[in-house]
């Protein structure tokens, strides 16, 4: 692992990294290891209603940094639900083993929380907010099968992506691989003073332990401009140094043990990713991989208070560009990193301004303003709704001259594949038209 391409998810695949050198230990020592890797089965908590795999052959793990705030993590935030989550990745691993991609999902990411099985009982009302909630929701009840559940039928939800297999890391076992490294240096150009990361820290370079290690990879408010985008920066060079550090430094069998004990401690897996065996199985496939051909993005994303003034503290996904990458990954075709931020950055186009007038097409009353609603919850301006002349069975979108970017970015929010937008000179006030066919369902709107 030498570049920042291959911190491939937060602790969980340093950890697979470092089994590699199980290979050569005792009998007591794997199965130590072995034991400790928690297994939490999902399949029955998510329901049948998930992407299809378009891939067979490819592997999609989400990774989640889990905050729980129970037991030793209790010191570290309070008046919280009992399961936090700091950090959200999808790994993707291609059929052919020959490059692989990471997808960050920033924690303030605004997207739909689907309807969740609560771990002390009921279901939760799917409704919209920040996409970390999802692990609180299903992790209500303290255990990280819910928990986990929540968060991948969220993700399939938001991006039409199917979640394979799925790995959580908590507090405890990052400190643990950390100090078993004698620390890590980290290099702050100004000082860090935060009461809610239990962090202060001088300006320059020094090496972290422990409790400032775990702080300063949570560390958000007063460091930069203070936003989770940020924090994902910092994120993704600290676990570059751990990696270079594991690799240069765990060549004695008690540091290497030390590492992979506190590593295994911290992580719960699905059933078929929940030993040693499988976690080497993928650590294998990684190393394998060309460093040139391993890449780290982050959704593109615009600040929500573009498309709603008084929210300050949320991001969302700026489309089409979104769901071309997810697209990109479900096809599994490899995302080329430039192409994307460049059209990012050139292209910025604010949900509020695609200007639609929503008409049903079907014989179900009421669908266009239930659609519509969907449409504003999404930061959309919706001009008006009605009947369209005719039922349809296929939905359709046309725009006027000037606004085919409006369109695709609409019908990117659709999620229906194969729709394409068409011209139309007719369009009313300037806005496109939007006409629900019985294949739309409300629920897949993003």
């Amino acid at each position: 692992m030498t570049r920042r391409g291959r911190i491939l998810a937060w602790s969980a695949v340093v950890a697979s990294a470092a089994v590699l050198g199980v290979a050569g230990v005792g009998a007591w020592v794997y199965q130590d290891l072995d034991d400790n890797i928690r297994s939490a089965d999902v399949d029955d908590r998510i329901g049948g209603d998930r992407p299809a795999n378009l891939s067979p052959g490819s592997k999609n793990i989400l990774v989640v940094g889990s905050d729980s705030r129970d037991g030793a993590n209790a010191k570290y935030g309070k008046d919280l639900t009992t399961m936090q989550s700091d950090t959200l990745m999808v790994l993707h691993v291609p059929a052919n083993r020959e490059w692989a991609t990471v997808v960050s999902f920033p924690r303030d990411s605004w997207v739909e929380i689907p309807a969740c099985d609560k771990g002390e009982g009921g279901t939760s009302s799917p409704h919209h907010f920040k996409i970390n909630e999802a692990f609180a929701i299903g992790g209500s009840g303290g255990e990280v099968a819910g928990a986990a559940a929540c968060s991948i039928k969220t993700v399939e939800a938001n991006t039409g992506l199917r979640i394979d297999h799925f790995m959580s890391v908590d507090f405890q076992g990052f400190k643990g691989m950390v100090d078993a490294l004698d620390g890590i240096e980290v290099c702050p150009e100004e000082a860090i003073h935060s009461k809610k990361a239990r962090l202060d820290l001088d300006a320059g370079c020094q090496t972290v332990r422990g409790e400032q290690a775990l702080g300063y990879v949570r560390v958000r408010y007063g460091v930069g401009d203070g936003s989770d985008i940020g924090r994902i920066g910092r994120q993704q060079e600290f676990m570059n140094a751990l990696t270079k550090k594991a690799q240069s430094k765990l060549t004695s069998p008690n540091s290497l043990y030390g590492f992979l004990r506190s590593a295994t401690k911290s992580l719960t897996t699905d059933p078929d990713l929940a030993g040693i065996r499988p976690l080497y199985s993928l650590a294998s496939e990684l190393k394998g991989i060309p460093s040139d051909r391993l890449t780290f993005l982050t959704v593109p994303n615009y600040p929500r208070e573009a498309d709603v003034a008084t929210d300050r503290a949320n991001v969302v996904w700026q489309y089409p560009q979104a769901t071309n990458l997810f697209t990109s990954l479900a096809k599994d075709r490899e995302v080329d990193k430039k192409r994307l931020e460049k059209d990012t950055k050139d292209n910025p186009l604010y949900a509020s301004a695609v200007r639609v007038q929503v008409l049903n097409g079907t014989a179900v009353q009421g669908l266009a303003g239930t659609v519509a609603e969907r449409l504003r919850e999404s930061g959309v301006t919706v001009t008006g709704t009605g009947n369209a002349p005719e039922n349809t069975g296929v939905t359709k979108v046309t725009y006027p001259p000037g606004q085919e970017k409006q369109a695709e970015a609409l019908v990117a929010r659709l999620g229906l594949s194969g729709l394409r937008p068409t011209p139309a000179s007719d369009a009313a006030a300037g806005a496109l038209t939007l006409v629900v066919g019985k294949d739309l369902e409300a629920g897949r709107i993003r």
